[in-house]
């Protein structure tokens, strides 16, 4: 099933670790995955870790308070030898401060619970996993646990950014796990409108190749589809509200306060390639007036 739920924790690891995953999520994907080496890079309380030694799994577990730093440090040169199954479960961002409260006198620069914004939490997070990418084996899997985030008005959506970061064709699965004695349903918000989150993702990757530049080439490649995708449509929603056909200088005009046109100074030019190159969308009748095709 794509969908976990498991109100209990099991008796694994420290029930006072704030943000604990129940070790029956990690019991499951033993069964199905049937690693037999897995690292956990970032362990908190060794939730994982003992599950995984009682399936009789090699398991090394690996974190932040015990000196290991994901982003300064080789999973692999510590571990030795690709494993078959790395999953991380990192802070949700500014939702619980680890070091200086969980654990620690004092915050750690390098702690995810601690980064400067949202933007610095997804490419912290795209790190790590590139981290554990290196080291697993190719046709293996590596993955992490990650929850959504709404807070003063904005919802952050974490597991969307970490799909997004990482090769496409790699993603292996998104299962939906389901939160149980979440702290904010006690609470009660009057003015709140929309449902509490009480889900989190487990995502999983299979390294296809060894190569750090084929995965460069491969998000690389789908930056530049969602970006020229983004174009498309613009110049599409620019026709339909334009009534088409259009000139060329009525596109611009309907375009020019797009917030993609303001750091694009060739942003005219984008937009006549886009026109020349989609006959499939797009047809001119006339010079310099065009229409949806």
């Amino acid at each position: 099933m794509s969908i976990l739920s498991y109100p209990n924790r099991g008796p694994w690891g420290d029930s006072k670790w704030r943000g604990n995953c129940s070790g029956y999520i990690y019991k499951e994907l033993f069964e199905r995955l049937k690693p037999q080496f897995f690292v956990d890079p970032m362990v908190g309380s060794g939730t994982s870790i003992e599950v995984a030694k009682e399936l009789g799994i090699e398991a090394i577990g690996l974190d932040l308070h015990s000196g290991f730093n994901c982003l300064k440090d080789s999973i692999l040169e510590r571990i030795q030898k690709p494993a078959d199954l790395i999953i991380s479960h990192p802070p949700y961002g500014e939702m619980i401060k680890y070091s200086g409260s969980v654990w620690g006198d004092q915050a750690h620069q390098d702690d995810l619970s601690h980064c400067l914004n949202d933007e610095d939490f997804h490419q912290k997070l795209q790190q790590v996993l590139l981290n554990q990418r290196q080291a697993t084996l190719p046709g293996a899997y590596y993955g992490t646990i990650i929850g959504d985030l709404r807070s003063k008005g904005r919802y952050v959506s974490y597991q969307a950014e970490a799909i997004a970061r990482m090769p496409s064709e790699e993603l292996a699965a998104v299962l939906i796990k389901q939160q149980h004695n979440v702290s904010s349903s006690s609470k009660n918000y009057e003015s709140m409108k929309l449902p509490f989150i009480f889900h989190e993702y487990v995502l999983l990757w299979q390294k296809k190749q060894e190569s750090i530049f084929y995965f460069l080439n491969t998000v690389a490649k789908q930056a530049q589809q969602r970006l020229t995708g983004t174009w498309l449509n613009i110049v599409k929603i620019a026709l339909c509200s334009l009534g088409q056909p259009a000139s060329l200088e009525m596109i611009y005009q309907s375009i020019s306060d797009c917030h993609k046109v303001q750091a694009n100074t060739n942003w005219k030019a984008k937009v006549r390639q886009i026109l020349n190159q989609n006959p499939l969308y797009f047809s001119s009748e006339q010079r310099g007036v065009w229409g949806l095709k």
